[in-house]
């Protein structure tokens, strides 16, 4: 590569105004864009060490205000103004309609099952019966390596390590609670340090590569929706029939049998989530509060669950068993992401499950609106009048 062509950078301090610049214009002379809303921000570049790099500017990105939600949960008590980063127009106002739904039928409860991150190396062995030797012993020695995993930090803990063996590999599944961080640095650090140890000790001679692709990250994956990754998170709600029918316009019988056809339609298509937009919120708050995005393809995964009652009412509720979010490190920290956790009293310590919650009342109150307005003949309209097709 000729040196022309090289993106400019400073060795000694990298992340400033006058780089930026150096760059944009760098970009103008080779591409012939103009970067000029690019680089219009407010935010002291001298932030951004650890979260980008060739920085050239802010893309600006649309936040409105869904809400407000009530929310009966364990950490998330009370009522919420969510806010969510998007481009997609009536996103917002939808999501309001199904929060108004859910306040008027008293709240959604939310509950936090439980929460892992994971790291699972993958270790090789001359045959079959050396890698399930290997598993006993690692079974024996769980508290060993659980010790000096746990030396690189002092927020994650190794839980338990689950096991697979396929041919004359031994999978192994690290599974550590990460504090209000996501954590996939965190047990990425932890796991290949207690790995060299295993090497180290192990009575049978071994190799290790340190991810055999079973933490499946940034991808979904069946074995998510069994054993979590992130949160397990649930949002229940019974809809009253006569609030549905009086703010939406539909029938809780009709809304039933939508939701079994629903059901069909996804399990045939093979999705990853069966009720009607669950990425869409998880997205665009994700956005707006720093989360890796990357992470929306394992949170959005989950099913939503439903129960038409004796009296007409209509029970919902929405599992996301790999919601992963975190109210400490990464994009959380920089400043207008700052902004829209304090939105939420989400930052900081101890408030991890807490957003984890807001999440998923979020998803429910999207997936009532969206279900509602398929059943009422809303949705193209409502996105002629204020959306993209118009």
């Amino acid at each position: 590569m000729s040196e022309d062509t090289r993106i400019p950078r400073d060795p000694e301090n990298d992340h400033t105004v006058e780089m930026a610049k150096v760059r944009r214009q760098f970009l103008k002379q080779k591409t012939g864009a103009d970067m000029k809303y690019t680089g219009e921000f407010s935010i002291d570049p001298g932030v951004l060490p650890g979260n980008v790099e060739n920085f050239i500017g802010i893309v600006q990105m649309p936040v409105g205000i869904a809400g407000p939600v009530q929310i009966n949960g364990e950490n998330a008590k009370g009522l919420f103004y969510v806010p969510l980063a998007t481009t997609e127009g009536t996103l917002v106002a939808s999501y309001s309609r199904g929060m108004r739904v859910i306040n008027e039928c008293g709240g959604v409860k939310t509950t936090v099952v439980e929460g892992w991150m994971q790291r699972a190396p993958a270790f090789i062995f001359e045959d079959a019966r050396q890698a399930r030797d290997f598993g006993q012993w690692v079974e024996q020695n769980f508290e060993h390596i659980k010790a000096v995993s746990e030396s690189t930090t002092s927020v994650g803990k190794l839980e338990h390590i689950q096991q697979w063996s396929v041919a004359k590999t031994q999978y192994l599944r690290f599974n550590y609670t990460t504090g209000d961080a996501a954590g996939q640095n965190m047990v990425g650090k932890a796991t290949l340090v207690a790995c060299e140890w295993i090497k180290a000790n192990s009575p049978i001679p071994c190799m290790y590569l340190l991810s055999g692709n079973m933490d499946t990250d940034k991808k979904h994956s069946h074995l998510n929706m069994l054993h979590s990754r992130g949160k397990r998170v649930i949002a229940e709600i019974v809809l009253k029939k006569e609030v549905l029918a009086r703010v939406m316009n539909v029938d809780t019988k009709v809304l039933a049998g939508a939701t079994t056809l629903a059901n069909n339609g996804a399990q045939l298509a093979g999705a990853a989530y069966n009720g009607p937009h669950s990425a869409n919120g998880i997205a665009s708050l994700y956005i707006a509060t720093g989360q890796d995005e990357a992470n929306v393809v394992e949170s959005h995964a989950g099913m939503l669950s439903h129960e038409l009652l004796d009296n007409g009412d209509f029970y919902l509720a929405v599992t996301l068993p790999s919601l992963i979010v975190a109210t400490f490190g990464g994009g959380t920290g920089l400043p207008t992401q700052h902004e829209c956790l304090q939105l939420l009293d989400c930052v900081g310590k101890d408030k991890a499950n807490k957003f984890a919650e807001i999440v998923a009342a979020t998803v429910l109150a999207g997936d009532i609106s969206l279900a509602c307005a398929v059943i009422a003949g809303h949705w193209v309209s409502s996105h002629d009048k204020m959306g993209r097709n118009r």
